[in-house]
Protein backbone atom coordinates (compact mmCIF):
# COMPACT_ATOMS: atom_id res chain seq x y z
CA UNK A 1 0.00 0.00 0.00
CA UNK A 2 1.41 3.07 -0.72
CA UNK A 3 2.24 5.98 1.43
CA UNK A 4 3.19 9.49 1.47
CA UNK A 5 5.56 11.44 3.39
CA UNK A 6 3.72 15.02 5.36
CA UNK A 7 5.82 17.95 4.49
CA UNK A 8 6.07 19.13 8.00
CA UNK A 9 7.35 23.08 6.69
CA UNK A 10 3.87 23.62 5.41
CA UNK A 11 1.35 20.93 7.38
CA UNK A 12 -1.18 23.59 9.15
CA UNK A 13 -0.97 20.87 12.34
CA UNK A 14 2.85 20.31 12.66
CA UNK A 15 2.55 22.81 16.12
CA UNK A 16 -0.10 20.69 17.10
CA UNK A 17 1.72 17.19 16.06
CA UNK A 18 4.33 18.73 18.13
CA UNK A 19 2.64 19.80 20.64
CA UNK A 20 0.57 16.55 21.73
CA UNK A 21 3.67 14.26 20.81
CA UNK A 22 5.10 15.38 24.31
CA UNK A 23 2.19 14.15 26.02
CA UNK A 24 2.07 11.07 28.03
CA UNK A 25 -1.84 10.46 27.79
CA UNK A 26 -1.81 11.78 24.19
CA UNK A 27 -4.62 9.83 22.98
CA UNK A 28 -8.94 10.40 23.14
CA UNK A 29 -12.05 8.33 23.13
CA UNK A 30 -15.47 9.71 21.54
CA UNK A 31 -18.70 7.68 21.41
CA UNK A 32 -21.39 8.36 19.93
CA UNK A 33 -24.76 6.63 18.19
CA UNK A 34 -25.04 5.51 14.67
CA UNK A 35 -28.98 4.86 13.36
CA UNK A 36 -28.86 1.11 12.03
CA UNK A 37 -32.53 1.37 11.69
CA UNK A 38 -32.51 -0.17 8.25
CA UNK A 39 -29.52 -2.18 9.13
CA UNK A 40 -31.99 -4.39 11.19
CA UNK A 41 -35.11 -3.86 9.77
CA UNK A 42 -34.14 -4.32 5.77
CA UNK A 43 -30.62 -5.25 5.19
CA UNK A 44 -30.42 -8.39 8.06
CA UNK A 45 -33.71 -9.55 7.01
CA UNK A 46 -32.37 -9.55 3.72
CA UNK A 47 -29.68 -11.74 4.37
CA UNK A 48 -26.75 -9.12 4.89
CA UNK A 49 -24.79 -9.79 7.80
CA UNK A 50 -25.02 -6.96 10.30
CA UNK A 51 -21.40 -7.87 11.66
CA UNK A 52 -19.95 -6.87 8.30
CA UNK A 53 -21.96 -4.69 7.78
CA UNK A 54 -20.26 -2.10 10.34
CA UNK A 55 -16.87 -3.49 9.33
CA UNK A 56 -17.72 -1.68 6.02
CA UNK A 57 -19.03 1.39 7.35
CA UNK A 58 -16.01 1.18 9.56
CA UNK A 59 -13.49 1.02 6.63
CA UNK A 60 -15.42 4.15 4.79
CA UNK A 61 -15.58 6.10 7.09
CA UNK A 62 -11.39 5.54 8.31
CA UNK A 63 -11.01 6.65 4.34
CA UNK A 64 -13.00 9.12 4.03
CA UNK A 65 -10.72 11.18 6.88
CA UNK A 66 -7.30 11.62 5.67
CA UNK A 67 -5.78 11.87 9.52
CA UNK A 68 -6.92 8.67 10.18
CA UNK A 69 -4.83 7.43 8.09
CA UNK A 70 -1.60 9.39 9.00
CA UNK A 71 0.79 7.61 11.07
CA UNK A 72 3.77 9.02 13.08
CA UNK A 73 7.25 7.24 12.86
CA UNK A 74 9.68 9.12 15.18
CA UNK A 75 9.28 12.78 13.93
CA UNK A 76 8.25 11.70 10.35
CA UNK A 77 4.30 11.69 9.62
CA UNK A 78 3.29 9.52 6.72
CA UNK A 79 -0.28 9.29 5.28
CA UNK A 80 -1.27 6.28 3.99
CA UNK A 81 -3.55 5.60 0.69
CA UNK A 82 -5.54 3.00 2.22
CA UNK A 83 -5.07 0.62 5.74
CA UNK A 84 -6.56 -2.66 6.41
CA UNK A 85 -8.86 -3.55 9.00
CA UNK A 86 -7.91 -5.69 11.45
CA UNK A 87 -10.26 -7.22 13.64
CA UNK A 88 -10.97 -9.52 16.54
CA UNK A 89 -12.63 -13.04 15.45
CA UNK A 90 -13.46 -15.42 18.09
CA UNK A 91 -13.42 -19.09 17.96
CA UNK A 92 -15.56 -21.85 19.52
CA UNK A 93 -13.19 -22.46 22.14
CA UNK A 94 -13.13 -19.03 23.60
CA UNK A 95 -9.99 -17.99 21.87
CA UNK A 96 -9.97 -15.64 19.28
CA UNK A 97 -7.46 -14.35 16.84
CA UNK A 98 -6.90 -11.47 14.40
CA UNK A 99 -8.01 -11.01 10.81
CA UNK A 100 -6.61 -8.35 8.42
CA UNK A 101 -8.88 -7.26 5.56
CA UNK A 102 -8.51 -4.80 3.19
CA UNK A 103 -10.91 -2.19 2.68
CA UNK A 104 -12.50 -1.79 -0.54
CA UNK A 105 -15.41 0.49 -1.79
CA UNK A 106 -17.42 -1.80 -3.76
CA UNK A 107 -19.66 -3.10 -0.72
CA UNK A 108 -20.19 -6.52 -2.23
CA UNK A 109 -16.71 -7.23 -3.21
CA UNK A 110 -15.76 -6.11 0.71
CA UNK A 111 -18.45 -8.04 1.93
CA UNK A 112 -17.25 -11.69 -0.12
CA UNK A 113 -13.61 -10.74 1.03
CA UNK A 114 -14.56 -10.24 4.56
CA UNK A 115 -16.37 -12.97 5.21
CA UNK A 116 -13.51 -15.34 3.00
CA UNK A 117 -11.00 -14.20 5.82
CA UNK A 118 -13.14 -13.91 8.74
CA UNK A 119 -14.01 -17.78 8.47
CA UNK A 120 -10.66 -19.08 7.41
CA UNK A 121 -9.11 -17.12 10.83
CA UNK A 122 -12.30 -18.81 13.16
CA UNK A 123 -10.70 -21.63 11.61
CA UNK A 124 -7.29 -21.60 12.54
CA UNK A 125 -4.98 -21.33 15.24
CA UNK A 126 -3.19 -18.75 16.80
CA UNK A 127 -2.89 -15.11 17.35
CA UNK A 128 -1.60 -13.40 14.77
CA UNK A 129 -1.31 -10.08 16.66
CA UNK A 130 0.59 -6.87 14.93
CA UNK A 131 3.55 -6.64 17.02
CA UNK A 132 4.57 -3.09 15.34
CA UNK A 133 5.73 -4.28 12.11
CA UNK A 134 3.17 -2.47 10.06
CA UNK A 135 0.99 0.56 11.25
CA UNK A 136 -1.17 0.89 7.92
CA UNK A 137 -3.87 -0.68 10.25
CA UNK A 138 -7.03 0.25 12.18
CA UNK A 139 -7.96 -1.72 15.23
CA UNK A 140 -11.67 -2.82 15.34
CA UNK A 141 -13.53 -4.57 17.97
CA UNK A 142 -17.51 -5.68 18.52
CA UNK A 143 -18.78 -5.70 22.16
CA UNK A 144 -22.43 -7.13 21.20
CA UNK A 145 -22.94 -7.67 24.76
CA UNK A 146 -23.01 -4.28 25.94
CA UNK A 147 -24.87 -0.80 25.03
CA UNK A 148 -21.78 1.07 26.34
CA UNK A 149 -21.78 5.08 26.89
CA UNK A 150 -17.89 5.47 26.68
CA UNK A 151 -15.47 3.04 26.15
CA UNK A 152 -11.34 2.88 26.55
CA UNK A 153 -8.26 0.92 24.74
CA UNK A 154 -5.66 -1.07 26.31
CA UNK A 155 -2.37 0.72 24.59
CA UNK A 156 0.89 -0.01 24.68
CA UNK A 157 2.54 3.45 25.23
CA UNK A 158 2.02 7.33 23.91
CA UNK A 159 3.88 6.62 20.60
CA UNK A 160 0.87 3.95 19.18
CA UNK A 161 -1.25 6.17 17.10
CA UNK A 162 -2.95 3.80 15.50
CA UNK A 163 -6.92 4.30 15.84
CA UNK A 164 -9.43 1.95 17.44
CA UNK A 165 -12.49 1.69 16.88
CA UNK A 166 -15.64 -0.54 18.76
CA UNK A 167 -19.03 -0.77 18.47
CA UNK A 168 -21.66 -2.19 20.55
CA UNK A 169 -24.77 -4.24 20.90
CA UNK A 170 -27.93 -2.90 18.83
CA UNK A 171 -30.83 -1.68 20.43
CA UNK A 172 -34.60 -1.31 20.06
CA UNK A 173 -35.88 2.59 20.57
CA UNK A 174 -38.70 4.05 20.14
CA UNK A 175 -41.14 3.87 16.87
CA UNK A 176 -39.54 1.38 15.40
CA UNK A 177 -36.08 2.90 15.54
CA UNK A 178 -32.60 1.04 15.93
CA UNK A 179 -29.53 2.58 17.19
CA UNK A 180 -25.78 1.07 18.11
CA UNK A 181 -22.84 3.15 20.51
CA UNK A 182 -19.57 3.49 18.78
CA UNK A 183 -16.24 4.49 19.88
CA UNK A 184 -13.15 5.97 17.95
CA UNK A 185 -10.04 6.33 20.11
CA UNK A 186 -7.31 7.85 18.02
CA UNK A 187 -4.09 10.29 18.99
CA UNK A 188 -4.51 13.48 19.00
CA UNK A 189 -0.91 14.76 17.71
CA UNK A 190 -2.64 13.47 14.27
CA UNK A 191 -6.65 13.87 15.06
CA UNK A 192 -8.61 16.43 16.20
CA UNK A 193 -12.37 16.47 16.99
CA UNK A 194 -13.40 17.76 13.70
CA UNK A 195 -11.98 14.30 12.23
CA UNK A 196 -13.78 12.37 14.39
CA UNK A 197 -17.22 14.40 13.45
CA UNK A 198 -16.47 13.51 9.75
CA UNK A 199 -15.52 9.71 10.43
CA UNK A 200 -18.74 9.49 12.32
CA UNK A 201 -20.53 11.58 9.02
CA UNK A 202 -19.34 9.16 6.75
CA UNK A 203 -19.51 6.35 8.34
CA UNK A 204 -23.15 6.68 8.91
CA UNK A 205 -23.06 7.83 4.97
CA UNK A 206 -21.88 3.94 4.18
CA UNK A 207 -23.98 2.54 6.17
CA UNK A 208 -27.38 3.57 4.66
CA UNK A 209 -25.83 2.95 1.47
CA UNK A 210 -25.45 -0.43 1.52
CA UNK A 211 -27.85 -3.22 -0.63
CA UNK A 212 -28.82 -6.01 0.16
Amino acid sequence: MAEHIVDLATWPRAETFRLFRSYDRPHFATTARLDVTRLMTVLKPAGVSPYRACLYAIGAGIHAVDALRMRFRADTVVLHDAVELSMTVPRTDGSFGYAYVPFVSDWRAFDRAAKTIIDAVAAAGGLQPNTGQRDDLAYLSCLPWLDFTALDNALPGPHDCIPRVSWGKFVAEAAGRHSMAMAVQVHHALVDGLHVGRYFEAAQQALDAIEA
